[in-house]
């Protein structure tokens, strides 16, 4: 319960979750220590790419200090690679009742997405207090979370709205309730990452965490 508690804690404290999609592992050290810069101590590295686990691995091993959490868990095959590489949490699209049993075996948190009312319903009747909901921006934006959990406010889900959300638009979705932080890949592209452009991925971060904490009062 207490890894369930400081995950939950840390989210919350930097209101932003850097989504990335990472193509070279040997970057993985210098990209942590850009976010760490930005006061941004967290990460989540997507299943998306060959080098995501090593990645995982590197970060962990070298930069405990870091939150790294493991993105787009599909399979529980994924989510066992991804434990042995030290992730911290798990995050899925959508809610698999298989992946939450194997997180729940393995004492590891578990963020199912979701985007519609039966999917919160489903998530939270399965012990899940944190659910995000993907993809934000397309299932309607701020408004849309607003009427989908208004039926569940008095059960005080955490919420980590992800997808089409930049410097630009966050500040709304972060004024919508129960949203602990948002996640975002703006904060660390993928042509970013392989180009080694550090210095811009902390003014990103180091903006984003600076409205986070602005709007969330959480200083």
């Amino acid at each position: 319960m207490s890894e369930i508690i400081d995950v939950s804690k840390r989210i919350s404290e930097s209101g932003v979750v850097p989504v990335i999609q990472i193509d070279d592992s040997s970057k993985a050290v210098a990209l942590a220590d850009a976010l760490l810069e930005a006061e941004l101590p967290l990460v989540e590295i997507t299943l998306r790419t060959e080098s995501a686990l090593e990645s995982l691995r590197q970060i962990s091993l070298r930069r405990p200090e870091m939150l790294a959490g493991a993105g787009t868990v599909l399979s529980e095959t994924e989510a066992i690679r991804a434990i042995d590489s030290g992730s911290k949490f798990l995050v899925s699209p959508g809610l698999d009742l298989e992946l939450l049993k194997l997180s729940k075996a393995k004492s590891m948190v578990f963020i199912p997405g979701f985007m519609t009312p039966s999917e919160l319903a489903a998530a939270l009747k399965h012990g899940c207090r944190m659910a995000k909901f993907y993809p934000a921006s397309a299932a309607g934006g701020p408004s849309a979370l607003s009427s989908i959990i208004a039926p569940f406010l008095h059960r005080n889900p955490d919420i980590m709205p992800t997808g089409g959300i930049n410097l630009r638009n966050m500040k709304s979705w972060l004024e919508t309730p129960r949203v602990l932080a948002v996640g975002g890949t703006w904060l660390a592209t993928r042509a970013d990452i392989a180009g080694g452009n550090w210095a811009e991925i902390t003014r990103k971060a180091r903006d984003a965490v600076a409205l986070a904490r602005e709007t969330l009062d959480r200083s």
